[in-house]
């Protein structure tokens, strides 16, 4: 499986308390999504507002990606979402 995240900025989802970004699974776009919790639990955060969490993501990127192509890989492919409790136990 061929897995890539083209660089453009998160979306903030309002009603899931997220930011979305997509990622190209063998050459089809794949929603991925991580939670406003795990970015304030795990990536530094320091509200769940829309511009603290893309200040986060923007600075953890690379470990955000690679956690979700590691779930991506896990689940065939399909759209994953990242929990806090996803990054307690990836290590």
């Amino acid at each position: 499986m061929n897995i890539s995240f083209p660089c453009c900025a998160p979306e903030y989802c309002a009603p899931e308390l997220a930011l979305q970004f997509p990622a190209l699974v063998d050459d089809r776009l794949v929603e991925c999504s991580i939670t406003a919790e795990a970015l304030e639990d795990h990536f530094d955060a320091r509200s769940s507002r829309e511009e603290d969490l893309v200040e986060a993501f923007v600075v953890h990127r690379a470990a955000i990606v690679l956690a979700a192509q590691r779930l991506l890989n896990e689940v065939g492919g399909k759209p994953v979402i990242l929990h806090s409790g996803y990054f307690r136990f990836c290590d």
